[in-house]
């Protein structure tokens, strides 16, 4: 996977423990564009990791990260930390794995400690196309990440809790009264996105209109080259690291049906009918991937260097 490279040109500490750097080209051009709650990837000394970007989208002169300093003192936040304006780093194409759904009728943001950076980011692009948007903070009393901004952002639109039980208490009604078309999307620690989404399927929600921000390994894994044979066009695509099957098809005028793009929702199931998928998703049984007869190309890879699906 090709990388290039980005200078450190502000540090700036944004809450106990979270340092904003900014990166930029060191000959100061633009910057590739990028889908609202995209994430980059990284390479911190030893370590490799995603973080998402929550700047301008588009034509941006700079990206801007925000970073928390875990216990691992060799890891990659405090390699991160101890960069200083002028040190470069490498760094591979923004990637998208939380887009926003632009069909939805309201955008519901949900956030917790710094998971608040991809939502900043959602929140940045529905001000900008005047979309209807709500957003849910809950951070410890002190700690938390661009609050200034969310506030100029959303206005009344923002509510900010420190106590958990009082979030506890609003989420259900929140999730009550949204119009239908709502499209909720979270981000935080593990339990606090799983309690989120259980909340919303219990009373109702469809899964493709609930979406999480999850950095598992295959985020930081792009993944090697495969071709795929299409038995019914006949046609032969090749599936590039860093790029789902479901772009490679998109890119290619060939439409499949998709709602969640991020492996939850089943909608973009294709038959396999010859090779072996790597299957990345949240949505087939055991059973299911062991038969290897379908994979969900929004996430999906190849373990074998060739697949044939039925389109």
């Amino acid at each position: 996977m090709s990388t290039f490279a980005l200078e450190v040109i502000e540090v700036v500490d944004a809450a106990p423990q979270v340092r904003t750097l900014t990166l930029a080209r060191p000959d100061r051009g633009w910057l590739p564009s990028f889908t609202p709650g995209s994430h980059l990837v990284l390479e911190c000394g030893p370590s490799i990791n995603a973080y998402s970007l929550h700047g301008d989208s588009q034509m941006p002169e700079a990206y801007r990260i925000s970073v928390l300093r875990t216990g691992a003192e060799a890891g990659g936040s405090s390699w991160l930390h101890e960069r200083r304006p002028g040190d470069t780093v490498q760094a591979r194409p923004p990637r998208s794995l939380f887009p926003p759904m632009h069909n939805a009728s309201k955008h519901l943001l949900i956030a917790a400690g710094i998971g608040v950076t991809p939502i900043l980011s959602h929140l940045r692009a529905a001000v900008r196309w005047g979309h209807p948007v709500e957003v849910h903070y809950l951070h410890r009393p002190g700690h938390a990440v661009h609050l200034p901004e969310l506030r100029d952002l959303a206005g009344d639109a923002l509510r900010s809790f420190t106590d958990r039980g009082a979030f506890r208490a609003e989420l259900p009604r929140s999730l009550q009264r949204q119009p239908i078309g709502t499209h909720l999307y979270c981000c935080g620690p593990e339990g606090f996105m799983d309690a989120v989404r259980e909340a919303a399927v219990q009373r109702g929600w469809p899964l493709e209109r609930v979406h999480t921000e999850r950095f598992g390994t295959d985020v930081l894994d792009p993944g090697v080259s495969f071709d795929v044979a299409l038995s019914v066009s006949q046609q032969m695509i090749t599936v590039p690291p860093g790029r789902s099957l479901l772009e490679a098809l998109e890119e290619q005028g060939i439409a499949v049906p998709n709602l969640c793009r991020q492996g939850f929702c089943g909608e973009c199931r294709i038959q396999v009918t010859a090779g072996v998928p790597l299957h990345r998703d949240h949505y087939l049984q055991a059973q299911e991937r062991a038969a290897n007869d379908s994979l969900m190309c929004c996430v999906s890879r190849a373990v074998s260097d060739r697949l044939e699906v039925s389109l």
